[in-house]
């Protein structure tokens, strides 16, 4: 049975490890789907959906904006879970994006 779109980003997105981030526009590269930013945010906005939990906190951006902040339970949830995981952020911004960024083209 063929994979969705929104269920190969939920798969992707579980690769991405603990103290790391990625955007939208990385996980559509990585699934060869470069211009489809925008529905790897909509898979992330239903990621709560999902059968099994997505760690939808580390997918920001290509900025570090926690721009999908207000699609969790609490608006401080996102930031609060990647502060647990040792990333730092600063007015809805992560700090040093480039040395936390996980890039699927090049990681996997």
């Amino acid at each position: 049975m063929e994979q969705s779109f929104y269920d190969q980003v939920f798969e992707l997105v579980k690769l991405i490890p603990k103290g790391r981030v990625t955007s939208y526009g990385a996980i559509a590269k990585g699934l060869g789907s470069g211009g489809s930013a925008r529905m790897v945010g909509y898979a992330m906005s239903n990621a709560h959906l999902a059968a099994s939990p997505i760690p939808a906190h580390r997918v920001v951006n290509s900025s570090g904006l926690l721009t999908g902040k207000f699609h969790f339970s609490e608006p401080n949830l996102m930031q609060e879970l990647l502060e647990k995981e040792g990333v730092v952020v600063k007015d809805d911004k992560i700090q040093n994006f480039k040395k936390h960024f996980w890039d699927p083209l090049v990681e996997l």
